[in-house]
């Protein structure tokens, strides 16, 4: 039987699991399919929306069969904000679709077969109230505050997120009540917002002008100070771990923190080398980093205001022992990673929050003599796809 597919037409298909970006992959005859917001063993009714040789994308029409593993979402905005797509999930088959997604990504991207375990962290705000950053966008005109709905730059206008932390939706709603909508000159807008110990909140945005308040936050007996025109990691109830799975063993003479925005990982390497030396290129973050350390009392840290890139390319730092590579969801280029291996540092510990660039670039640790020591996956972001790795290397 030779069944012809066109954008618009149903099928019936059964999801096998879910891959990289959060999709559910289905079969059909001669087709592969991918849906979104889906679980595995979920059997569904699906509308082609995209058609391109054997491959479709497609939309849920109807839930024939719900997998064991799919949940009512309690967002009223779940399916058309593009904030969250494993609400459908339970919290034991989001952790199991993202360590798929890990290997999928080691295997495929990075051609690496990893058998060891890939241990998971999970988040202790499992489900909800845990992210204490955000971004909101904004429709001035039509006066929206709230998150892109899915696939699309239209706003979806919120009063409550229920990942937010409770001070954050309590922003949300002051905001709402006391926008100067007619003040704004531009269509659209976005607002920074990030909270601290206490209860403290910090706003910031380019078309309101009003003072940036300066927030901070405790791990680890380490003081932090930042603001919301800083990046600081969403999801507070999981950094003690992460900074431990990261700096684990670590010891030595010099360690370089590639990326180190507020200085984040700076301050306990710093208690763990003679020297440290921090780069980042973000002049807000450096700001922050240097007051962190001098509130430390720590006298051992340098911080360079450059891209690692450059930085790299223009200082050859022989007897490093140790590199922190944290760089943004985007990655870093790959002259940078030779770079970092040029160095040739005993030891490696890469965190990222992108697990297709992070197999991208193993693969070019790997082919120049590093050996994977560990993986280890942290649940920074309940609700998503996305996940929280750290790797381990040691230099071969």
């Amino acid at each position: 039987m030779n069944t012809e597919y066109k954008i618009g037409g149903r099928i019936e298909v059964t999801i096998q699991k879910i891959l990289p970006r959060g999709l559910g992959l289905a079969f059909a005859e001669n087709l592969t399919v991918f849906v979104p917001l889906t679980a595995a063993g979920d059997k569904l009714r699906v509308r082609i929306v995209q058609l391109k040789a054997k491959t479709a994308f497609a939309e849920i029409e109807e839930v024939i069969e719900p997998s064991p593993e799919r949940i009512e979402p309690p967002c009223p905005y779940f399916g058309r904000c593009g904030g969250c797509d494993f609400q459908q999930m339970n919290y034991g088959a989001q952790i199991e679709a993202k360590l798929g997604i890990i290997r999928d990504c080691l295997r495929r991207i990075g051609k690496i077969n990893f058998e060891n375990e890939i241990p998971m962290i999970a988040s202790p705000k499992k489900e909800f109230g845990y992210r204490s950053r955000t971004q909101w966008h904004l429709d001035t005109r039509a006066e929206k505050l709230g998150y892109f709905k899915r696939n699309s730059h239209e706003i979806i206008d919120i009063d409550h997120c229920p990942k937010l932390v409770p001070e954050l939706n309590e922003t949300i709603a002051n905001l709402r009540a006391n926008l100067n909508w007619k003040g704004f000159w531009a269509d659209r807008a976005n607002i920074e917002a990030a909270s601290g110990e206490g209860g403290s909140v910090s706003v910031y945005s380019p078309e309101i002008m009003e003072p940036i308040e300066e927030i901070a936050y405790t791990f680890g007996g380490e003081k932090y100070f930042y603001s919301a025109q800083s990046f600081f990691q969403g999801n507070q109830f999981l950094i003690e771990q992460m900074l431990e799975t990261a700096l684990k063993d670590a010891a030595g003479e010099t360690a370089l923190d590639l990326f180190c925005g507020v200085g984040l990982f700076t301050l306990p390497l710093a208690r763990k080398f003679r020297q440290v030396i921090g780069v980042e290129e973000n002049e807000q973050a450096v700001d922050f980093a240097e007051k962190n350390v001098a509130n430390a009392r720590l006298d051992n840290v340098q911080f360079v205001r450059d891209g690692v890139g450059e930085f790299l390319s223009g200082h050859n730092l022989e007897n490093t022992d140790f590199v922190l590579l944290d760089p943004p969801r985007a990655g870093t280029g790959k002259a940078t990673i030779l770079d970092i291996i040029k160095l040739r540092p005993k030891q490696i510990s890469y965190v990222s929050c992108e697990p297709s660039i992070l197999a991208r670039d193993l693969r070019i640790f790997l082919d120049d003599g590093y050996v994977i020591e560990s993986i280890t996956a942290l649940d920074l972001f309940p609700q998503t796809h996305h996940v929280e790795t750290v790797v381990r290397l040691k230099g071969g």
